[in-house]
């Protein structure tokens, strides 16, 4: 008790868990929270790529505006700027400052500074995020907004894009925003924020909604084709079978089943012959081709290496692959070069941004889990069990990131920097609202 409240700020208000369930009654949706729902459907969701008729109105920008606007002017209470300091916000910010100090000396300045312009928007709204939650249930509605906006960017996908029987056509490609690999991880991501609502919602038919949410995520889960979403679905499998504890297990091994039941009715021979190449990789290009995955990590760990203080700078991995790469003297000898991708968001992330910002960024995943972790712990032993469940859900969704995101550029991806904000925003709320008596 006494180590749990030194920990917490001076003017931070501590009240007990009836009063905080009290006060989680009392909380409504404000504007300012519609203006993150909207932020978070345009940014993760992509509705205005899913509906063009949105464009002219700019969700996206006006919500970040809006947004930033309204928590500026409401820095009361549990929305105030000094409640989010953290080590998550310090290494964000970090990052942030690294990466414009190495835009001067990436290979193309131009791209380099619009990522970074990019990026700092993502940490603006980390902040607006994370600063407008009061409560856990506002951590709960901007859960269920990203789970929702997911489903139906998935549910779109599914009826506009339909699949061929011969070798190419079997699964997803290019789709809106996303391929198939980076809509795999989206997914993985989303799906134990479904399985929450699903599993332990007290609402009967918010529960069958995310049931028939997961269902449909399955679905596009298989049509994707995805490898690294496959391998990210099984670590968020295991995570939710041990350490999902706030649960009971047979809701949890119902729920798993379910999802299981449904990949196994709607994969294809093809898609499990792709499978197994994960355990039987000897024919993958990814180990051979020098367009393969392992050898443009070798490569990209080989340009950090290189440039180990600034990297090649933001969004510049694909121009090394073009201009520094073994490969590229094949232009020399009027043979075409391939800029591709990192296909790994930590040597992408450490070839662009040198190994300062690969620090930065692995201290950052390390304290979004440790804080997690914390706030489950503080939250199960003063008994608030829905704030803890929260928890181990959004610990459940980082951990489908960083699985798929080892197969992917995503360095910069909206999913990482909106769940961050969700995490840190209950963690604010379990360190400001909840006490041990």
């Amino acid at each position: 008790m006494g180590e749990l409240v030194s920990a917490l700020p001076v003017s931070a208000p501590v009240t007990s868990v009836p009063a905080a369930r009290a006060g989680r009654r009392r909380s409504r949706w404000d504007l300012l929270l519609v203006c993150m729902a909207v932020y978070i459907a345009s940014g993760v969701g992509r509705i205005h790529d899913l509906f063009p008729v949105l464009l002219p109105l700019k969700p996206a920008l006006v919500a970040t505006v809006l947004g930033m606007g309204l928590w500026l002017l409401q820095q009361v209470g549990q929305r105030r700027f000094a409640l989010l300091r953290s080590r998550v916000s310090t290494c964000l910010v970090g990052l942030l400052i690294w990466g414009a100090f190495s835009v001067p000396f990436a290979l193309t300045g131009g791209i380099a500074f619009q990522f970074w312009i990019d990026f700092a928007r993502a940490i603006v709204m980390y902040f607006v995020i994370a600063g407008s939650i009061r409560s856990a249930a506002d951590v709960e509605r901007l859960v269920l907004v990203y789970f929702g906006v997911t489903v139906l960017y998935t549910l779109v996908i599914l009826s506009r894009f339909q699949l061929g029987n011969d070798a190419e056509n079997w699964r997803l490609g290019r789709l809106y925003y996303y391929d198939a690999n980076d809509l795999a991880t989206l997914i993985a991501t989303a799906m134990p924020l479904g399985l929450y609502f699903a599993l332990a919602h007290r609402r009967i038919v918010l529960r069958l909604l995310a049931v028939a949410g997961l269902l449909f995520l399955g679905v596009a889960l298989i049509r994707s084709g995805s490898r690294g979403g496959f391998l990210a679905f099984l670590a968020i499998g295991a995570f939710i079978l041990v350490g999902f504890t706030t649960i009971k297990a047979r809701a949890r091994v119902a729920g798993l089943l379910l999802i299981l039941g449904v990949l196994g009715a709607t994969a294809s021979d093809k898609y499990w012959t792709q499978m197994q190449t994960i355990v039987h990789p000897h024919e993958d290009y990814n180990l051979t081709d020098d367009a393969g995955r392992v050898r443009i990590w070798k490569r990209g760990i080989g340009y950090m290496m290189d440039r180990p203080v600034v990297g090649v700078g933001m969004g510049n991995f694909q121009t090394a692959e073009g201009t520094l790469s073994p490969q590229a003297r094949r232009s020399e000898y009027g043979r075409g070069v391939r800029w591709g991708a990192a296909h790994n968001t930590f040597v992408q992330i450490g070839a662009e941004v040198g190994i300062p910002g690969l620090l930065l960024f692995l201290a950052l995943l390390a304290n979004l889990f440790l804080a997690l972790r914390r706030v489950g712990r503080r939250a199960k032993r003063a008994g608030a069990t829905d704030v803890a469940r929260l928890a181990q859900t959004l610990t459940a969704a980082l951990v489908g990131f960083v699985v798929g995101g080892f197969f992917l550029s995503l360095a910069y991806a909206d999913m990482l920097y909106t769940l961050a904000a969700l995490a840190m925003g209950l963690a604010k709320v379990a360190r400001t609202q909840i006490t041990l008596s």
